[in-house]
């Protein structure tokens, strides 16, 4: 049975990792000159904005009772690439944005750790910390599997020749079921967590807290 403050644990870190994640993409895409985000009320921290019922809740939900994996998405945020000034190059830094913000996430939550292991004596504080960091370090390696719709699947695409760029498009209407069918053949267990497990361990060892 779920007690609260394991909800807590979790749904605390997930909603702000994905809420930031979104808001860098449209923040970056609005100083590129593209405003559909901020039109839309979607430029916000609320993560009410960004929460998709059936992929940011039902989903993970489900799969964490059944299995204890979690796997779920937000509402993308819109962004339409042809109002950029440099369409093809800002398609990049847009992309890249909410990853990075991720990666940004990761590092703010084990400072919280570190506050909280150095000034209050709190195992719940650190256990989402724990998760926190975690959650946005998969998010961030598996946004940047070169697949689109996926943050990597774009920033590949902008990198590539126009004509291939076009071509490597064309992937998108199936990326989903692509990214599905990588996930049953063990994407996470061998590209994924991989990477996230380095990553995490230098964090920790570099702060001393391993």
């Amino acid at each position: 049975m779920l007690d609260i403050q394991t909800l807590l644990i979790w749904t605390i870190p997930v909603l702000f990792s994905i809420t930031v994640h979104e808001t860098a993409h449209g923040w970056i895409a609005s100083k590129l000159g593209d405003h559909s985000a901020r039109m839309m009320g979607r430029l916000t921290l609320n993560p009410i904005k960004h929460i998709d019922p059936i992929g940011t809740i039902l989903v993970p939900a489900f799969l964490y009772l059944t299995s204890g994996f979690i796997f779920g998405w937000a509402k993308p945020v819109p962004v339409n690439f042809n109002a950029l000034r440099s369409p093809k190059k800002d398609m990049l830094w847009v992309a890249i944005a909410g990853p990075m913000s991720n990666f940004i996430m990761a590092i703010i939550w084990l400072v919280i750790i570190l506050l909280v292991v150095n000034n209050i004596d709190s195992q719940f504080l650190i256990d989402m910390g724990q998760v926190g960091v975690q959650i946005n370090l998969i998010l961030a390696v598996l946004n940047l599997l070169p697949l689109p719709p996926l943050d990597g699947g774009r920033i590949v695409s902008s990198l590539l020749p126009r004509k291939l760029s076009y071509q490597y498009d064309q992937l998108e209407p199936y990326g989903l079921y692509i990214l599905l069918g990588l996930l049953f053949l063990g994407v996470f267990q061998w590209v994924v967590f991989p990477i996230v497990k380095i990553i995490q361990q230098f964090m920790f060892s570099v702060t001393g807290l391993i």
